[in-house]
């Protein structure tokens, strides 16, 4: 007989869509978690189906099929749940009713495009390793003469004020003057990796979008908006090994509309929109 499969206790909680494994572990380190009664000091503990787990006194949530969904997230609003200045956030907007949501990676206040959410924690997390190498595709518009050759040699990766960056994909898509557009992809993601990128060539940047995350783009999702992907859909975009990594039932989630609804995001809730899948 064989026996129940063990998993890491941050790996469990972070499955629960209570947070990202990464806090999970804060939240250990912190003594918020108990396991069967007692208080846990180090997330190195593994645990069976069905161990009683509490973090600041209540029971985790009971874990819902893996949801994930894509975002247009306009220029003004910063992607956190809280900013200690009193900006507006990502979740200001989004419609009522949706499960708890978490951003996978994060655009700054001054971006717009494409944010994926989830309440799968496990599935973030894969999202956003570096050992996964999924490429993020951005339209950047800068002020200043752009160097096609200096561009292609972004490719071979650069450092920076001794920071090293991956290799990055940049192609002059138009320009005029000392205006011009210019489309980047990129699969690392370091902190505002495209504005240094560019101020390095000699480029300001003035709008920055970002286009795709891995298999899935923004398409021709309006901002504001939000669009859950099937699950079917997103089984089949992302590799099945993922699929078997997530959560149980990841993908056995209930069938969708092949004509996926996309809801404009307002603070109040309101009804969804048919829409062409982005």
């Amino acid at each position: 007989m064989t026996a129940p499969k063990q998993e890491r206790i941050a790996k469990v909680i972070a499955r629960s869509g209570l947070c990202s494994r990464r806090d999970a572990e804060r939240l250990i380190a912190e003594g918020r978690v108990q396991l069967e009664g007692r208080v846990l000091d180090s997330p190195a503990v593994v645990v069976a189906p069905g161990a009683r787990i509490r973090v600041d006194g209540k029971a985790l949530p009971r874990a819902e099929a893996t949801r994930l969904f894509c975002y247009h997230k306009p220029r003004g609003r910063v992607t956190s749940t809280k900013d200690p200045d009193g900006r507006p956030t990502i979740y200001d907007d989004l419609p009522a009713g949706l499960p708890r949501l978490q951003p996978v990676g994060r655009l700054d206040i001054a971006s717009e495009g494409l944010l994926l959410l989830t309440n799968d924690g496990e599935l973030k997390r894969f999202l956003e390793l570096p050992a996964n190498a999924l490429a993020r595709g951005y339209r950047v518009r800068v002020f200043g003469q752009v160097s096609e050759e200096r561009l292609a040699r972004l490719a071979e990766g650069t450092t920076i004020e001794g920071v090293r960056y991956g290799p990055i994909e940049a192609m002059l898509e138009r320009g005029s003057g000392s205006n011009a557009w210019l489309l980047m992809s990129l699969r690392e993601g370091k902190n505002r990796e495209i504005r240094k990128v560019c101020e390095h060539l000699g480029l300001r940047v003035n709008r920055l979008q970002r286009l795709s995350y891995g298999p899935f783009e923004l398409g021709a999702l309006a901002p504001g908006a939000i669009w859950e992907v099937p699950a079917e859909l997103l089984a089949k975009r992302l590799d099945h090994k993922t699929a078997r990594r997530s959560r149980s039932g990841f993908a056995k989630a209930k069938a969708r509309s092949p004509k996926p609804k996309q809801a404009r995001a307002k603070k109040s809730g309101g009804h969804a929109h048919r829409r062409r899948t982005p």
